[in-house]
């Protein structure tokens, strides 16, 4: 995101750019993970000031398709097929703090700060909603939501809301880090992973799902990346999708 000036506040221009930019880059076969970091200060302020004002007298109509922009975007974020990282350097407010929980990993400096602010403005967080509840749970919700307190980084990732905490100048090194990983893992179990995730979390461990799962294991051996990984494996060698590097003292 770069809109320092306004903290990367969530402009309709800025959410449309960014799901077409999750689109774009989740069908692309050369990426094999996606980073969501911001320029400036701040690494989200939430909604735009300036549209507020607007919508304030806005018709119903408007409102909502400004809510499903929004909608859009979480969903889009939260169903990419590349693993996605937040890199989370600063202030992180209300729509910020719902993309990070689309995210599949988040990385915080320990300088940010978070928080749920929408009740201080007689709103709610509606959309990022279902993304927040399963990041931080019910119970941590019930005193953010209603509070809009600001939420340290080390509170944050107490409840779970962000995965690591970075000393400062150190978060690039940890996404990186993290991307790294990313690249030993085949792109086609990364992303079939992903949907098992979406799809068994919250379901009862009964006889539907157990045959789900099975199902899924049985067709993911039988792709061209199961078949190399079980191959590389027993060749002792790295799978196709593992590419050298001249600086890898593997190699």
């Amino acid at each position: 995101m770069n809109r320092p000036d306004v903290r990367n506040a969530l402009s309709p221009t800025l959410i449309a750019e960014l799901t077409r930019a999750f689109q774009a880059l989740g069908e692309d076969p050369a990426i094999r993970a996606v980073v969501l970091a911001g320029h400036g200060k701040a690494f989200c302020a939430g909604a735009d000031l300036n549209r507020m004002k607007e919508s304030a007298q806005a018709p119903e109509a408007e409102n909502r398709a400004d809510a499903q922009a929004l909608a859009t975007l979480l969903y889009t974020v939260h169903t990419c097929p590349k693993p996605v990282i937040a890199r989370i350097h600063g202030p992180c407010m209300a729509g910020g703090l719902g993309l990070i929980s689309a995210c599949d990993v988040a990385v915080a400096a320990q300088q940010a700060r978070f928080a749920l602010t929408e009740t201080r403005l007689g709103l709610i967080p509606a959309m990022i909603s279902p993304y927040v509840l399963r990041a931080m749970g019910e119970r941590a919700a019930r005193r953010w939501f209603l509070t809009g307190e600001v939420i340290t980084a080390a509170e944050a990732w107490r409840m779970g809301l962000v995965h690591e905490l970075c000393e400062d100048g150190a978060i690039d090194q940890r996404v990186h880090q993290l991307l790294e990983a990313f690249m030993l893992a085949s792109p086609s179990a990364l992303a079939e992973c992903k949907r098992l995730i979406r799809d068994v979390a919250g379901q009862a461990i009964a006889a539907p799902i157990i045959d789900e799962t099975i199902a899924r294991l049985a067709a993911q051996r039988a792709t061209p990346d199961g078949r190399e990984g079980l191959a590389s494996f027993l060749e002792k060698r790295k799978p196709a999708w593992v590419v050298e590097r001249d600086d890898d003292p593997g190699a």
